[in-house]
């Protein structure tokens, strides 16, 4: 259960840019006109970027 992280673990300006980017995630998922093309992934890293340095945080 160390290696968990919750979402109250994350500071205010980490929530928020982990929202903003879930967002424009969204966005470009409502973009796809069906054909599977959308990319997410560089979104993807950003947001398991944050999550990592908060996990790391947690653990000091």
């Amino acid at each position: 259960m160390a290696n968990s992280i919750k979402f109250s673990d994350f500071t205010a300006g980490e929530k928020v840019r982990i929202v903003a980017l879930t967002a424009r995630m969204a966005k470009r998922g409502l973009a796809d006109d069906g054909t599977d093309r959308v990319d997410t992934s560089d979104l993807k890293r950003r947001i398991e970027r944050i999550e990592r340095e908060a996990l790391r945080r947690k653990q000091q």
